[in-house]
């Protein structure tokens, strides 16, 4: 997903294959969660190690990419895709897509609005839900970027889609063109 939408926009990207059983790349440092139950009992230098292999650089490419962006005067906005499991602890998932903001940001609250309209136009049998399956002004990448640049530099949403739809071949291949269109829609009713 994060290749469609990059390759769509000409955007950057900033992607990882390391499995949050290692580590999470989306956890503050210090969280709870950062490592997984496994990677948790490791040896502390050699939690460092995965730290400093995978967590920094991924981290800090992001964050160069962000700063060299706003330093010019852009505002920045940065999509973050994941995936999550239809069912957790028993529960089934009630959504196809879900994205995440800060309630707080109206510029990040006015996207996803625009977005969810245009992605339910596009494609309307989709459940999208707004900050669900997460919240989305929870501990993130994207809440630690927002610590470090006003709501009128950097606007940071994640993406999240139902890991159930990936594994089908011909409605993944039609999620990520509805989702792209719906950004592009989204996007040029950007006033700003």
């Amino acid at each position: 997903m994060a290749r469609a939408l990059a390759t769509a926009f000409k955007a950057p990207l900033v992607s990882a294959t390391v499995s949050r059983l290692l580590i999470d790349l989306n956890r503050s440092p210090g969280h709870p969660q950062l490592y997984s139950a496994v990677t948790r009992r490791l040896r502390g230098v050699q939690r460092a190690a995965i730290v400093e292999r995978h967590y920094r650089p991924y981290r800090a490419q992001v964050e160069a990419l962000v700063e060299e962006a706003v330093a010019r005067g852009n505002r920045v906005i940065h999509i973050s895709s994941h995936s999550f499991t239809p069912a957790l602890h028993g529960r089934i998932r009630t959504a196809d897509v879900g994205l995440l903001y800060d309630p707080r940001r109206r510029g990040e609250v006015a996207l996803c609005e625009r977005w969810k309209t245009a992605l339910i136009e596009r494609a309307p049998a989709l459940r999208v839900r707004r900050n669900y399956p997460y919240a989305g002004k929870g501990d993130g990448l994207t809440a630690h970027l927002r610590r470090r640049h006003p709501a009128r530099a950097y606007i940071g949403i994640e993406l999240e889609v139902n890991q159930a739809i990936v594994g089908e071949r011909r409605r993944w291949a039609q999620l990520r063109r509805a989702l792209v269109y719906s950004l592009h829609t989204a996007l040029s009713g950007d006033p700003s």
